[in-house]
């Protein structure tokens, strides 16, 4: 047995509600109730934990796999670094976007310009002594792009 609990607001002139009385015994018995499936719903959250887990490492090597059908003159390995980085979760880098979920190409060439930009060129060093991203991206630009040609030659 609950009864919702009403106060009448002057400012807002409606009762609104503060909340819920319940008897002793009902809370009792609630509290048992949850400690007594409480190692169900344990067990459940560590299989799923694993099932997402299984899931994004699945992920990660299709994404890999997509950016070395794309780019096959890549470092060997490299691609495993890449989608690694791009996928990282909770990053909004653009591994995580919907595109990439979809694999589209663009995205994928995104993730891959990134990646060089970082590992193959002066970039960090440039936005580190206080240049402008979009300044430091058009000094490195015309680097990005000969490995990204050069990656994309058919092996």
């Amino acid at each position: 047995m609950h009864a919702k609990v009403l106060k009448w607001s002057r400012t807002r002139k409606r009762y609104e509600r503060q909340g819920v009385l319940v008897e002793p015994e009902a809370i009792e018995q609630a509290e048992k109730d949850c400690l007594a499936d409480a190692r169900v719903r344990e067990l459940k959250r560590q299989r799923e934990k694993v099932k997402r887990e299984e899931k994004d490492q699945k992920y990660l090597q299709e994404y890999a796999l997509h950016v070395r059908k794309l780019f096959p003159k890549c470092p060997k390995s490299e691609e495993f670094k890449i989608a690694e980085h791009a996928c990282q979760k909770y990053s909004s880098r653009i591994g995580r976007s919907a595109a990439s979920k979809e694999f589209d190409p663009e995205a994928i060439t995104l993730a891959v310009q990134a990646h060089i930009r970082h590992e193959y060129t002066n970039y960090d060093e440039l936005l580190m002594t206080g240049w402008e991203r979009f300044e430091a991206r058009m000094v490195v630009r015309s680097t990005v792009e000969e490995i990204l040609d050069q990656w994309q030659e058919k092996a």
